[in-house]
């Protein structure tokens, strides 16, 4: 049974605290996009107090959860990837109640999916694929192989994210029948880890090895937003100013990996600044090449 959603458009509509409310009915194919209630609210508010607050409740005989949310949150969401039902919600949704557009907008600009948005994903995902590759190349070579396992089925997921990305679209909950539609390759490298007769190490060598050919050959291209950043600026920076940056606060822990490994590609420039000079210290700064 559905909710009245009239009944709730009357209880939010006066309220000076929301800015816009959504309703998410329980897909039932993946319950757990709405944590397994019938009906998902997504108040958007403008009282920070009540940022990420939660009320569940029966109406109706419908069970209900309330989750209430700022704009910058939302925002942050969409923009790290960490709530990967945002995109659900905001685009299979029922607007009930929308000031200023504020959610149609919002929904206007995922469908569009501007530059500067996607290519602060490609960021996101390559510095998260390039530790899970890394840390299994390790694993591998210590003989752990469910950690290196592990570790490179997390890798191929960021690469999959990063070739829808890189095809003009947002990465959905299934991963992995998106891809196979959009890069049946990459999808085959998913089976042959999975499901491959070959011994686990095989398998997972064979995926770290099309990992060093296919995807650290785009560690330029899905690093242009970090690379932009150097050249908009007229210093060499610290790791710890990149880290406090605006734009790179969401990959500010793999950062130190990916400025290692950008520098020894040659696609920006490490300066050794003397730092104190009763101790000889030299710090590390970086600028574009």
């Amino acid at each position: 049974m559905g909710i009245d959603k009239e009944q709730f458009l009357l209880k939010f509509r006066n309220d000076k605290r929301i800015i816009s409310v959504m309703a998410v009915d329980n897909p039932k194919q993946l319950p757990s996009l709405t944590d397994g209630f019938d009906t998902l609210l997504l108040i958007v508010t403008n009282d920070l107090s009540l940022n990420n607050h939660t009320a569940n409740y029966i109406r109706d005989d419908s069970r209900i959860q309330e989750r209430w949310v700022d704009p910058s949150s939302i925002e942050q969401w969409i923009r790290q990837g960490h709530n990967r039902n945002i995109l659900h919600w905001l685009l299979k949704g029922e607007i009930l109640l929308d000031h200023n557009t504020y959610l149609e907008g919002l929904r206007h600009r995922i469908l569009e999916f501007p530059a500067d948005l996607r290519e602060h994903k490609l960021l996101v995902e390559f510095s998260l694929f390039l530790r899970k590759y890394l840390q299994s190349k390790e694993y591998i070579l210590d003989d752990h192989l469910l950690d290196a396992y592990n570790n490179v089925l997390e890798a191929l997921h960021h690469w999959a994210r990063i070739v829808i990305i890189e095809d003009g679209y947002h990465p959905e909950i299934t991963v992995w029948r998106q891809i196979r539609a959009i890069n049946p390759g990459v999808y085959k490298l998913y089976e042959e880890l999975t499901m491959s007769k070959e011994t686990l190490k095989q398998r997972v060598q064979l995926v770290l090895l099309a990992c060093e050919f296919s995807v650290m050959s785009k560690m330029e291209r899905c690093c242009e937003a970090f690379i932009q950043v150097l050249k908009e600026t007229d210093k060499a920076l610290s790791s710890d100013e990149l880290q406090q940056h605006a734009q790179l606060i969401e990959i500010k822990t793999e950062l130190p990996l990916l400025l290692n490994k950008l520098v020894k590609k040659g696609l920006i420039k490490e300066v050794a600044i003397l730092f104190d000079e009763e101790a000889s210290e030299i710090e590390l700064r970086y600028t574009s090449i």
